[in-house]
């Protein structure tokens, strides 16, 4: 008996979330893309396995027409393009109706990175500021200073993900995902596809590390390995890192909205700006490609223009 298309769902999901290992973030956009084709099919009282080619490109007009961006469409496209791999192997589908059905293309926005006098605006330390009257914990200031000041340090010191940095341990250990090492200056962290890689950790983060470690063991919960928590005593969230520095930029006078992976642009973009090494931050970013790495040369480019502009005689128009 076939299975009905919530069960094929849920166990296409299952083999992505074990075998595949997806990031959770990833799988809920998935997640999100089977309800859209559920919906399509259920309107036109198809079940999966009857899925035409035709059907899909229709279905993919239909969510561009309602505003979806290429970029999510080509997500959706790549959900339901698996789903329909993953029937063929069960036996479940003779054909991949999502196979050349491509998304629209759309402009590739630049990543967005911040220059190297507001990241170092950012990641100088402040002075912990005196606890709000009301704070369940009188300590609260001086021990998010020294954590925030932390993860900013690691974000754009070392080019870390978000996801990289929150799954940081405080030692190394069978369980771990990712750890310091004090003495070697490095971070060893599990990136994208579940592939390890270890970044060099400068002398400002290692400071900042100092700083943080010794507060934090009083307000960690008992036998928390992670190396950034919450006031709570637990693993911070991606949520709270993107609160936690979205109102950092604001206390230090920044123009622009801050998020992690901003301050792993900025690392990347100035690197290059430095050293001009495409390989090396290839490597130092974890990319699986040199084509991800070379977006960053376009940056690099647009700040070399806006030196011409600025300083050359010839880049100076007639008034």
């Amino acid at each position: 008996m076939t299975p009905s298309p919530p069960d094929l769902v849920t166990r296409h999901l299952e083999h992505l979330r074990v075998q595949r290992r997806l990031a959770e973030r990833t799988l809920a956009m998935y997640q999100d893309a089977f309800k859209q084709l559920d919906a399509f099919c259920a309107k036109e009282k198809l079940a999966l396995p009857a899925v035409k080619p035709h059907h899909v490109r229709g279905w993919a007009a239909r969510l561009h027409a309602a505003g979806l961006g290429p970029r999510s469409i080509a997500i959706t496209l790549s959900a339901w393009r698996g789903l329909f791999r993953w029937m063929g192997r069960e036996g479940l589908a003779t054909i991949n109706p999502v196979e050349g059905v491509r998304a629209p293309k759309g402009a590739k926005p630049l990543p967005k990175a911040l220059s190297v006098e507001q990241a170092v605006a950012l990641s100088t330390e402040a002075p912990p500021k005196p606890a709000p009257p009301r704070s369940r914990d009188a300590r609260e200031a001086p021990w998010l200073a020294a954590r925030d000041h932390c993860m900013v340090e690691l974000l754009y010191g070392s080019g870390l993900r978000s996801a990289e940095l929150l799954g940081l341990d405080v030692s190394a250990g069978p369980q771990a995902q990712g750890w310091l090492d004090r003495d070697g200056a490095e971070a060893h962290v599990l990136g994208k596809g579940s592939k390890r890689r270890t970044v060099p950790v400068g002398s400002a983060a290692l400071k900042a590390l100092d700083a943080w470690l010794d507060l934090r063991a009083a307000l960690a919960a008992p036998g928390e390995a992670a190396l950034f928590v919450s006031r709570l005593g637990h693993r911070l969230t991606a949520v709270q890192l993107r609160n936690r520095l979205k109102q950092m930029a604001i206390d230090a006078g920044l123009p622009t909205h801050v998020h992690p992976h901003m301050l792993r642009h900025s690392f990347a973009s100035h690197l290059l700006q430095s050293s001009g090494d495409l390989r090396a931050v290839q490597e130092l970013l974890g990319h699986a490609h040199i084509t991800t790495t070379q977006v960053y040369t376009k940056l690099d480019f647009q700040h070399l223009a806006k030196v011409y502009d600025a300083a050359h005689p010839r880049a100076k128009r007639k008034d």
